[in-house]
């Protein structure tokens, strides 16, 4: 008897039915159901791609975490050796940062100048990875070399060997007034990361900005890449309290963090929308059984009579409303997965077959659509769209069960 809901809502479900307009129905909530699972998984593995290159190229520039020193920090080497040998440390190296305008010929640009140690830095960035027609080793101190960001070159219209003025806000004395501090850099080369940075930073010797900082020996902090760049706010605060006073943290959620919050925010908010859809796709099964409930009153006053329980009528259409939405559900996972994992090429082959560019390069900071398929997600929506299929079900088949068999006899 406990088999009697399977056997029933799998034959119903099977069966040819006489009105076709509830088979148009039924087909339409299946195909509803598998369209909006694999638009759902397609759409947030592709804001995951976008979110991982953001990491990547960002906080690939970004420290996660910088210890300063607003006093003297003359003595950053010990301090560097120390903070390297903790757990959860990939990385440490000095920096001394100035806000100024880079200047040529008329056009000028506000920037991020960092004094660096071409030895040390690729430690905590990726900026080697991204240089374009020279190497950080080119950094030499003395030499005033400068390396700019792609954007930041195409702003001020220059190339490598031209020379770019540097104004910092900072005043200098001389018997002649009170000047602005100036200084000429020779241009070195470029980096390109696809990203914001690629307009507003610079790079120079450490040493070179120590000079036009007129801090001597001392360095403006460290900065540190982590394993777990998740873990940068705890790790700031343990930090900054071995080491006491004057050392204060900054990590990268309280200079980047607002993107990625952004980020995070609108994945929800698109998933939301997205998972209405499916929704709705569930939500249609319920009109299906209503109209098979109506075309099948005389089978359930028969079986009614023959002894079947209210509880066996109503397990008998959940099984039929569960079998649209289960193989909705699986054929929509399985088209979502296949689409996630290959739509990078997928966009490629129509990119080439039309012969257009869906992501420009020189305006987008990556030029593919990138997707990162995440188990979480997929389990999520596949749990989201059983619930709603069966939440579907409850109202149709309660109704089956309340049937009367004397009123449904009646007329036949």
């Amino acid at each position: 008897m406990a088999s009697i809901p399977l056997l029933i809502g799998l034959r119903y479900t099977r069966a040819k039915r006489r009105n076709h307009f509830i088979s148009f129905i039924s087909l339409t909530s299946m195909l509803g159901m598998t369209l909006g699972v694999a638009v759902l998984i397609l759409v947030l593995s592709v804001m995951n791609g976008f979110d991982r290159e953001l990491r990547q190229r960002i906080l690939g520039m970004v420290p996660h975490l910088a210890i300063k020193n607003y006093q003297d920090f003359s003595s950053w080497e010990s301090v560097a050796e120390s903070l390297g040998e903790r757990p959860g440390v990939a990385g440490v190296a000095p920096f001394v940062n100035g806000q100024g305008m880079l200047m040529h010929r008329g056009n000028h640009r506000g920037a991020l100048v960092s004094g660096i140690l071409p030895e040390w830095e690729p430690q905590v960035s990726i900026i080697g990875e991204h240089l374009e027609g020279t190497q950080l080793d080119a950094l030499q101190p003395g030499d005033y070399g400068i390396i700019i960001g792609d954007l930041l070159a195409r702003f001020l219209r220059v190339q490598a060997g031209d020379q770019v003025t540097l104004l910092l806000p900072e005043a200098s004395i001389t018997p002649a007034g009170v000047f602005p501090r100036l200084k000429r850099f020779t241009v070195l080369g470029t980096f390109k990361v696809g990203a914001e940075l690629d307009g507003n930073l610079a790079y120079v010797h450490l040493q070179d900005m120590q000079t036009l900082m007129r801090t001597g020996d001392s360095i403006e902090g460290l900065r540190l890449r982590l394993d777990d760049l998740f873990q940068a706010p705890r790790m700031a605060r343990e930090l900054v309290n071995e080491l006491g006073h004057p050392y204060r943290g900054q990590d990268w959620t309280q200079t980047q963090g607002n993107l990625f919050q952004a980020i995070q925010m609108e994945k929800r908010m698109i998933g939301l929308l997205l998972l209405i859809i499916v929704a709705v796709a569930a939500f249609n099964i319920v009109s299906t059984l209503v109209m098979v409930v109506t075309d099948k009153q005389a089978d359930i006053a028969i079986l009614r009579t023959l002894g079947a329980s209210p509880a066996t009528i109503m397990g008998i259409f959940m099984v039929q409303g569960l079998t649209i939405g289960v193989f909705g559900t699986i054929v929509g996972v399985g088209l979502g997965i296949l689409l996630a994992l290959n739509v990078s090429d997928l966009v490629l082959w129509i990119e080439g077959l039309f012969g257009i560019q869906f992501l420009d390069a020189s305006v987008y900071f990556i030029s593919y659509l990138p997707s990162e398929l995440r188990f979480d997600d997929v389990r999520f929506i596949t749990l989201a769209a059983l619930s709603l299929s069966l939440l579907s079900t409850l109202y149709p088949a309660w109704r089956a069960s309340r049937i009367q068999p004397a009123d449904a006899l009646r007329y036949d």
